[in-house]
Formats: C-alpha cells, sequence, structure tokens
C-alpha cells in the first residue's frame, strides 16, 4: 500500500482553547504522518463525480460542518491543509480475485501468533480485562481475539503500511463519493468534531483508507458516541494505552450488539445422519432444548449449559464440514463487522486463547472455490431465477448463501445446504 500523506498539522497553531498532547503529536510528526501530499491532489481524480474542485468544496461544504457541531475557526484550521487522498478510490474499487474459501478465511486468522500472543494479552492485561467484564460483562478471551483480528493487539494501529492519515480520506470520499457520499460527509464531520474537542490532532488520527482507527478499528462515529475514557485522563482515544479502545468496544457489543453476559458465542455440533440439512440455515431460531430434541449433540461430548437459549444451527461449508450452533453473542460480534466468517473466526480465536483445541470436524478442502468470474455468474444466474444474491459483485456472502440454499431446494438439489461449490454453478448452467 503506498503512503499518500495528504495532510500537515504544524504549519498552524490549533484554534484557542484546544491543546493537544504534544509527545503523541511529535511523535506521529516525526513518524512522517505530518507531510504534505504531492501537488495535484486537489483537482479532479479518478473516481471522484463532485462538480466541485476540491478547494470549492470546503466551502460548500463547511456550513453543513458547522451546523452539526463544529466550530468555524476548527473547519478552517483543519481543512485549509488538507488534500484529499484520492487512493481511496482505487481501494474502494477493487476486489480480490477469488472469494476465499472459509477455511482459508479462519485458518490465516486463526493462527499460532495471534492464539499464543492473546494468551500473553490475557495476562497482561488481566486485571484491565477484569475492570471491563465487572463493568460491561464482556467476556476477556472474545473481546482479546477481536484486538487480535482488528490489529494484531495493537501491531498495526499506526503502522504507515497499513494504515493513513483518516481525514484527507474521509474528505477525498465525502468530496467525491456519490454513491455513499452521505455516510463519508458524517463521518468527516465526526472527525472534525473529535478534533475540536481536542481528543486527537489531525496527525493522530491514522487508520484505514476508509476511516477505522486505533487498536480495535473504530470509524469516528463509534469513538464519538460509543467511546469510553476508562483509564480516565480527561480524553477518549482508540490509540497508546488499550484502555479506552477495549472499554469503548465492550461497551459497543453491549449496547449496539446485546451482548450477553455469562455466555459463550456458540458451539461445534454434531448433527444426525437423518438430519434436514435445511435447518442449518443460520436463521431458523429454536431453543437449544428444541435442537437436542433433533438430534444435535456438541462434538466435544460435553452437555449443553443453558436448555433455554436460543440458537440457530449453520452448515458454512456444507454438510461436509464443521456444523456450528450459533448463539447470541456471536451476532453480537457480527454487529461489529455484518460477516459470519468474521464473527466465527473471533469466538473460534477466543475458545483457543482460553486453552480450546482446533475444530474437530474436517473442512471439505477438496471443494473447489469459485473464482471471482465464476462468483458472478452465479449470482446473476440465481438472481435471473429470481433469488435475491445482494448484488453480482462476485462476493459470496450471507445473502448469496441463502439464495443458493433456496434454489436448491427449488430443484431438489439435496443436501440444500447452501454452499456455493462448483457443482451448484454446474447445475445451473443446466450440466
Amino acid at each position: 500500500m503506498d503512503d499518500a500523506i495528504a495532510c500537515r498539522t504544524d504549519a498552524l497553531a490549533p484554534p484557542a482553547g484546544v491543546r493537544f498532547d504534544a509527545p503523541s503529536r511529535r511523535a506521529l510528526l516525526a513518524g512522517g504522518l505530518g507531510a504534505m501530499a504531492a501537488a495535484g491532489l486537489g483537482g479532479p481524480a479518478w473516481g471522484q463525480t463532485s462538480t466541485y474542485e476540491f478547494a470549492q468544496w470546503v466551502q460548500v461544504f463547511k456550513p453543513r460542518a458547522t451546523a452539526n457541531g463544529v466550530r468555524g475557526e476548527m473547519y478552517d484550521w483543519v481543512m485549509s491543509q488538507t488534500q484529499p487522498d484520492t487512493k481511496v478510490f482505487e481501494f474502494d474499487k477493487s476486489q480480490p480475485e477469488v472469494q476465499e474459501p472459509i477455511w482459508r478465511y479462519l485458518n490465516r486468522r486463526v493462527n499460532e501468533w495471534r492464539i499464543n500472543t492473546g494468551r500473553e494479552r490475557v495476562k497482561q492485561y488481566a486485571e484491565l480485562f477484569g475492570r471491563i467484564e465487572q463493568v460491561y460483562g464482556v467476556d476477556r478471551f472474545m473481546l482479546c481475539a477481536l484486538w487480535g483480528m482488528e490489529s494484531a493487539f495493537g501491531d498495526v494501529a499506526v503502522n504507515t503500511k497499513w494504515m493513513r492519515p483518516v481525514i484527507p480520506c474521509l474528505a477525498a470520499l465525502a468530496w467525491g463519493d456519490a454513491r455513499r457520499r452521505s455516510y463519508w460527509e458524517q463521518e468527516l464531520i465526526n472527525a472534525l468534531i473529535i478534533v475540536d474537542r481536542g481528543w486527537a490532532t489531525p496527525a493522530d488520527m491514522v487508520g484505514s483508507w476508509a476511516g477505522a482507527m486505533g487498536h480495535t478499528q473504530w470509524m469516528p462515529e463509534v469513538w464519538l458516541n460509543m467511546g469510553v475514557d476508562f483509564d480516565r485522563d480527561g480524553r477518549i482515544s482508540p490509540f497508546g494505552k488499550p484502555d479506552d479502545a477495549l472499554a469503548g468496544t465492550a461497551r459497543y457489543l453491549v449496547e449496539r450488539g446485546k451482548f450477553r453476559r455469562g455466555e459463550t458465542w456458540g458451539y461445534e455440533v454434531k448433527l444426525p445422519p437423518t438430519f434436514n440439512a435445511g435447518l442449518a440455515d443460520g436463521k431458523l431460531i429454536k431453543t437449544v432444548a428444541q435442537w437436542k430434541a433433533l438430534g444435535v449433540t456438541r462434538v466435544s461430548g460435553d452437555p449443553f449449559p443453558r436448555d433455554a437459549d436460543q440458537a440457530r444451527l449453520a452448515v458454512p461449508a456444507g454438510v461436509k464440514g464443521p456444523a456450528f450452533m450459533y448463539l447470541q453473542n456471536l451476532f453480537a460480534l457480527r454487529s461489529y463487522n455484518p460477516s459470519t466468517k468474521y464473527a466465527l473466526a473471533i469466538g473460534h480465536l477466543a475458545d483457543r486463547i482460553r486453552g480450546g483445541g482446533a475444530f474437530v470436524q474436517p473442512w471439505p478442502t477438496d471443494e473447489r472455490q469459485l473464482s471471482l468470474e465464476e462468483a458472478q455468474e452465479l449470482q446473476t444466474r440465481l438472481t435471473q431465477l429470481g433469488f435475491d444474491t445482494g448484488g453480482t459483485d462476485g462476493r459470496v456472502g450471507d445473502k448469496t448463501q441463502a439464495a443458493v440454499q433456496a434454489w436448491q431446494r427449488s430443484v431438489g438439489m439435496t443436501p440444500a445446504d447452501g454452499f456455493p461449490s462448483d457443482k451448484v454453478l454446474k447445475r445451473l448452467r443446466g450440466g
């Protein structure tokens, strides 16, 4: 990833009434994060659809920002030094050539380094995790696993190989992305409010091209509305000590994800030979007791601790792969990133950090994964047949899997497990 640095913060003093932490600012500036971008970034850019040049847009947007709580002098101070990071348009439109199968996704993320480092972090920050558990009830192992997934336990939070100054990215997207302009405009305003409150300088705000920052990759809206001053230093920050980041993320999981204290994310389960795979669609909700009555058991042989829990069954790689019982806390994790693979990876990493083992049932690695073009073809054919895949971009998510399963049922294809294999595409083609 190229480093397109597009904001200086040392050219002007901040407006009166705003005090920044000087050591933090110096550390980031020394790392080159305050350098001005190359000339010319303010002109029309690849993917840019605004009718204004960037400098004009800055003035046009100012009344919107000030009406939402950004002081005019702060806006002028920040935006007069900002040039749009136009690389964001390339990142936004780029797609992987091949859809990553779930077993590869999990293997790459639930690896020995994350497991071992997670165990070290749980011990290192035992007191902090204990306080967070007491206040929010979020299990330390799940919270630590999320931390490991989001930033490798903080290792990449300000790494310029992967992270970029956020305000130039958000400014570029608010200016030039017509598709989601209102979203980016609001996130830019949120970032400016954070600066206005004195919680960070523009140079402090380093993150992904889409604006996620710090230990647990907060968007500005999350920083602003879910952040917690857990270390009581007078400001909220997702950087530096992990206290605020982890506590704010726990608060998010509870308030927005409805995380349930004292419960796990789910279990790997064993389905009986005669089980109707169509019930394992990840949507049908039954109590644990009702699933047990249908012959579902834990692969470990241990009993389910609470029969009254609401649960769903899923076979994300088809019936040849592992089967899972998802509880509410998996969906709490999914609220942080709307991907079931992501939530499952965090749940499994949490179990491994806790001392648990790998999944028992092997993944069907002999199943050939569809290429991007094949996945797009599969989605197009399903859409033409009236099955909603949520788009034809080649990214196979929950909607595509649900569409595959519905089509399988309609044609009597068994098992109707929703797995988008090459066999499904061949049948769609009439083969």
